[in-house]
């Protein structure tokens, strides 16, 4: 066994110790775990950007691109909205104990279906060091343990992080090992981890498709598989110009870098010519490079300057940055069908007025999240009234959409008798 491995493996141990006490800790505990937690990142606060400082000028020398940066990047903002992120989740119910289903059989048997802590969590995720604490604090309401395991270029930040979350769990005389980072930023550190069965519960890939292909390609431990977002704005014939500009533009513009921003923009080809103009060159001034299909360039040839030749390949990238692939479809059929060949099951939207045709996608696109005149950037924990999000599922089994405080439990029988035998 290699010295990796075995070291992953000794803080996995150290992790699943700490889960079985964790496990039964009263939501009071917990609660004031987190609240010790917010109090202590405002009070490590320039130790945490110092070293996030850190991390991003060695990115920038690397020349990694500004919506790189932008996702690794810290600032008293980001550290108020992790500390809120906190604050707003004790006020949320902890489902740890919460009964699912109860009754009773003809032999007086009582069974109760109630939720319980998945156990240990291995994070595996790239680049963001608010997961950190999102991923560490949902962990901790539930009853979790968690390994974590970030990208090298986050690994200052990660480490401030995680050593002011295992203070504030000291500080209370709760198991500090119960939030765990891997500081190997070696490939066979994600691989240990995904191997330990008996170890680690569940694992959850969070980054790009090349971090969760290769952790589904390796673990043998139960996989909660997060996804890419190709997210898709369907801008169908009766859409009213005012809004649909506004959510197709926040959709790619408000912050880009993220997987429920939108990647491909559907232009139904009835909709007002004038219109499709007025979009398109909206999206140009905001700085947005616009790929475009045949059909639309040739039905736009005054904005052959703006508009880009796209590849197929195009229509199936999550470009994460001020680039969108541009389709001018026929109807809400074409739509559906592209959407259906091309989209990552994340988050679709269609702007009309038709309710036939809004009834029609929600109830057709297969996604984690529908939208009808709404913008695809919703698709975030926090928005859905969750508190923080461990990520966003867009598998089928389990949980899917953003995955809150409930997505990391599962559930046991309880069964009460007087004496009944089979």
């Amino acid at each position: 066994m290699s010295e990796i491995r075995n070291q992953v493996e000794a803080q996995a141990r150290l992790a699943k110790q700490a889960s079985r006490r964790l496990a039964q800790l009263s939501r009071e505990e917990k609660d004031a775990a987190l609240l010790a937690i917010a109090r202590k990142l405002d009070e490590d606060r320039q130790t945490i950007l110092a070293a996030n400082a850190k991390d991003v000028e060695q990115v920038r020398a690397a020349g990694q691109p500004d919506s790189y940066l932008d996702r690794l990047r810290l600032d008293d903002k980001r550290i108020d909205g992790l500390i809120s992120s906190l604050e707003e989740m004790v006020a949320l119910t902890d489902p740890v104990g919460e009964t699912i289903d109860a009754w009773t059989r003809p032999n007086g048997i009582e069974i109760e279906q109630v939720r319980v802590p998945l156990g240990v969590i291995g994070m595996v995720y790239e680049a963001r060091p608010n997961v950190t604490v999102d991923s560490a604090a949902i962990a901790l309401k539930t009853g979790n343990a968690i390994v974590l395991r970030g990208s090298r270029t986050a690994l200052a930040s990660n480490q401030a992080l995680v050593a002011s979350i295992r203070q504030a769990l000291e500080s209370l005389n709760l198991p500090a090992d119960a939030v765990q980072y891997l500081a190997i930023t070696a490939h066979e550190s994600v691989d240990a981890l995904c191997t330990l069965n008996g170890l680690i519960d569940v694992i959850i890939p969070r980054g790009g498709a090349e971090l969760i292909k290769r952790v589904i390609r390796t673990s043998t431990v139960a996989v909660l598989e997060t996804g890419v977002g190709n997210c898709h704005i369907f801008v169908d014939e009766s859409a009213a110009y005012p809004m649909a500009e506004a959510i197709a533009i926040n959709a790619k513009t408000s912050r880009p870098a993220v997987c429920n921003s939108a990647e491909t923009l559907l232009l139904h080809e009835n909709w007002l010519h004038a219109h499709q103009q007025s979009l398109l060159k909206e999206f140009h001034e905001a700085g947005v490079e616009l790929r475009a299909c045949e059909r639309t360039r040739s039905l736009h040839p005054e904005l052959a300057s703006i508009l880009k030749t796209a590849d197929e390949a195009d229509f199936d990238a999550e470009f994460l940055d001020l680039i969108i692939a541009v389709r001018t479809v026929k109807d809400c059929s074409e739509a559906i069908e592209h959407i259906a060949l091309h989209g990552t099951a994340h988050s679709e939207a269609i702007l009309t007025e038709n309710q036939a045709n809004a009834a029609r996608f929600l109830r057709e696109v297969d996604a984690a999240a529908v939208y009808h005149n709404a913008s695809t950037r919703f698709t975030d924990g926090g928005e859905f009234g969750f508190g923080a999000e461990i990520g966003i599922s867009t598998q089928k089994l389990h949980a899917r959409g953003p995955m809150g405080l409930t997505a990391l439990t599962t559930s046991k029988y309880v069964i009460r008798g007087n004496g009944q035998i089979r």
